[in-house]
């Protein structure tokens, strides 16, 4: 299987809140932007931003693969519940774009490094 599919496959078990499947997909001892989270608390994250934003949906725009690094521009149409990035959304529909960097460490996500254009969440507001 390739590092695309496998990331392919990371993809649907977040929109699916398959938890259970995430630890086939990001490394026990992941980091994110530069911190060490672990599974654990990278899962932690991804159930906040889901329960934060109840329709969120990674819709990939596009995917670069140079092993073991995958570089990927996802896109989001989504109504955050209250404040986004310290920004009073309170259920109003945001598009924005997040650039994201994965660096994978035996078939698994070991680091992730993720920008989010705030910028055009805030000029919908």
């Amino acid at each position: 299987m390739t590092q695309t599919d496998l990331y392919r496959g990371y993809i649907d078990c977040l929109n699916n809140q398959d938890w259970q499947r995430l630890h086939r997909f990001v490394h026990d001892e992941v980091h994110y932007n530069g911190d060490r989270v672990g599974l654990s608390g990278y899962r932690a994250m991804l159930e906040r931003d889901f329960r934060e934003i109840p329709d969120l949906y990674f819709d990939v725009q596009l995917l670069i693969a140079e092993p073991p690094f995958i570089a990927s521009r996802l896109r989001f149409n989504c109504t955050p519940k209250g404040t986004f990035f310290g920004l009073p959304i309170n259920g109003k529909k945001v598009s924005f774009s997040e650039n994201v960097f994965y660096e994978f460490l035996n078939d698994r996500i070991r680091n992730v490094w993720s920008v989010i254009d705030k910028a055009a969440i805030e000029a919908q507001l």
